[in-house]
């Protein structure tokens, strides 16, 4: 049985990860999942991001966060906020700020996916896919 919502799983991965202090996690292949992990990685909220293989020979994207001490972590939460069963649209003049600019907003537009500030420089709105900070 397939999948219904990969990016939710690859943000809840992240998410727990994160919590449980591991240096890093590996979540399913995707296009999506790709250009997320290459947004949250030029945002500075992880470290880097590789394909690998698991033991079954399939392709995974394994993810190493990022922590600025021990007590510390870099992402203090992800959200998801468009999810299958309810999309959410923004045009570009309404896009909403997370925590007054100091999280980000992970939207995917016509011209990528991209974060909420380089949305509203390219003046472009699109799908609202995560919040993080």
């Amino acid at each position: 049985m397939g999948m219904t919502d990969p990016i939710a799983d690859m943000l809840t991965r992240i998410r727990n990860a994160n919590k449980a202090r591991f240096k890093s996690v590996n979540v399913y292949m995707s296009r999506t999942n790709t250009n997320i992990a290459k947004v949250l990685k030029s945002a500075g909220y992880i470290h880097n991001h590789d394909v690998v293989k698991d033991e079954n020979g399939h392709s995974m994207l394994k993810i190493t966060l990022k922590y600025p001490d021990s007590k510390r972590t870099v992402i203090t939460d992800i959200q998801r906020v468009s999810k299958p069963g309810r999309r959410i649209y923004v045009p570009a003049d309404s896009i909403p700020k997370v925590l007054n600019g100091f999280g980000i907003a992970i939207l995917s537009t016509s011209s990528g996916v991209i974060t909420d500030q380089e949305a509203r420089e390219k003046n472009v709105g699109g799908e609202i896919i995560c919040n993080v900070w």
